[in-house]
């Protein structure tokens, strides 16, 4: 099912009883935060649509992917593990060349399919009924919060940064948080290894004074997924979100640049970012649990405000894990894997757990067939995109339950001779990795935790697993009641 706008999918969250409207008054700063983090404590709790934030008449709504259920019923499907046969199903039609008649027509009908899914622009849309210029457009009337106590500021935590490659054309719709500095001005943080930063590179590159930009706030769910997404740097995430959507993003364009944007979004920050000008960003409360330090980032300037007539205001609080944004993380490692598994045919299944802020610790386990294969699988995984930033792998073999984290840490201690089976390496890190010593830049670790024999200086015997014989599982099977235990 794709839902158009956010609208509907509250409504289909209202039909499955999972979000609650919460009309007692609420502070924007600190009280939302505390009753989220509580719920994402537990369970995960339901979608909250604050009505009444003290100050403002804009509702607030939040933790609308805060469990694997609602995150997969955002993308339109009941487990997230469809997601990835859907992923598999397009990959096999592109594996081989088709031979047959029914084949041939068969790769056809995906193309096409493929290409429906591109935006389609429309002249009006929801979000332009109120255009906002001039002395109008200011962030004031926003219940923007402050999420944690050490925070330098209030926050935008959830928009879509829509930009376009300066040299290419390209568009990129990037996640990233923008700190309210004034009325009319945000930080962009919009990290060294993401889109975003690539394009305001190049623009300095080509002495250009402004590269325009648009923030999107509270399109439907999969756009705001797809703008999570790790693509790579020239595959438009509105495709993606057409592709997850089964229907293309209608967008419309900006009223102060060329930029086109979701139709049905509820809010919409138009601006521009100079790429020559930076100023400092943080400290912010981040999904690592620890503060993100501050540093020197790009600035958002906004020439105009678009929104509906009663808009809604998205965010997402993040924090020490699991928050909401690992289901997102989750939706991410279930719909690349097929992926993945294209190019390493070996792996059979992965887990970022969230205690490793999803890209801190990547546990895979593969199908060994020689020498080496374990470290040959983390350099891979090492050179994949934003996997660069994994900044421990641990390989296991291909009958463990990667997703058991008891499992995982049992086979682990017991299989690792640390001198043999740890890997070193230097590369790049994440801009938020508050331990390495530089930033941007340090060491990882891969872990092999696989079964190794002679030809890895292994010589001495590889114990089996200890396993009670079928029969006597039987017997016990058929007995169990007799022991009155």
């Amino acid at each position: 099912m794709a839902f158009n706008d956010l609208r509907e999918f509250i409504a289909f969250l209202e039909s499955k009883g999972d979000i609650r409207h919460v009309k007692a008054p609420v502070s924007r700063d600190f009280e939302i935060t505390e009753i989220v983090d509580r719920l994402a404590r537990k369970d995960g709790g339901p979608a909250l649509l604050f009505e009444s934030v003290t100050g403002f008449n804009v509702p607030f709504l939040i933790n609308i992917f805060g469990t694997r259920q609602r995150m997969a019923w955002a993308l339109g499907v009941e487990d997230l593990d469809q997601l990835a046969d859907r992923v598999r199903d397009l990959l096999n039609v592109f594996r081989e060349p088709p031979t047959g008649v029914v084949d041939k027509l068969r790769a056809l009908g995906s193309m096409a399919q493929m290409a429906s899914y591109r935006p389609r622009t429309v002249g009006r849309a929801p979000c332009q009924e109120v255009v906002r210029t001039g002395d109008d457009a200011v962030l004031d009337w926003l219940p923007i919060p402050q999420c944690w106590p050490g925070d330098g500021g209030r926050y935008i935590t959830f928009p879509l940064v829509i930009s376009r490659n300066p040299v290419t054309g390209k568009r990129n719709v990037g996640t990233y948080r923008m700190q309210v500095y004034d009325s009319r001005t945000t930080g962009m943080h919009w990290q060294t290894h993401k889109g975003g930063a690539q394009h305001e590179r190049l623009g300095r590159e080509l002495g250009q004074r402004s590269i325009p930009v648009a923030a999107v706030l509270g399109a439907d769910p999969a756009t705001l997924y797809a703008g999570t997404a790790p693509l790579p740097p020239e595959m438009d995430e509105l495709v993606f979100a057409g592709f997850l959507r089964r229907e293309p993003v209608e967008v419309v364009p900006c009223k102060t640049s060329d930029l086109e944007v979701p139709a049905h979004a509820e809010i919409v920050l138009e601006g521009y970012v100079d790429p020559a000008e930076h100023r400092t960003e943080g400290p912010f409360g981040d999904h690592t649990g620890y503060y993100s330090l501050a540093d020197e980032y790009a600035v958002f300037h906004i020439t105009a405000i678009t929104h509906r007539a009663r808009p809604i205001y998205p965010s997402i609080i993040v924090g020490r894990p699991p928050q909401e944004d690992y289901w997102l993380g989750k939706a991410t490692e279930r719909l690349f894997l097929p992926i993945i598994q294209m190019i390493l045919p070996e792996v059979v299944d992965i887990n970022m757990p969230a205690e490793g802020i999803f890209h801190n610790l990547v546990i895979v386990s593969v199908k060994k067939e020689y020498p080496g294969h374990a470290r040959k699988v983390m350099y891979a995984l090492w050179g994949m995109g934003l996997m660069m930033l994994a900044k421990a792998i641990v390989v296991v073999d291909h009958f463990v339950n990667v997703h058991d984290l008891s499992e995982v840490a049992w086979r682990v201690t017991n299989n690792i001779d640390a001198r043999r089976d740890f890997v070193i390496v230097d590369g790049p890190l994440d801009d938020l990795d508050h331990a390495a010593p530089l930033p941007k830049y340090g060491s990882k670790v891969g872990i092999d935790a696989t079964t190794k024999g002679p030809l890895e200086g292994h010589t001495r015997p590889w114990p089996p697993d200890i396993v009670m014989s079928p029969e006597i599982k039987a017997l016990v099977d058929r007995r169990w009641k007799e022991y009155g235990i």
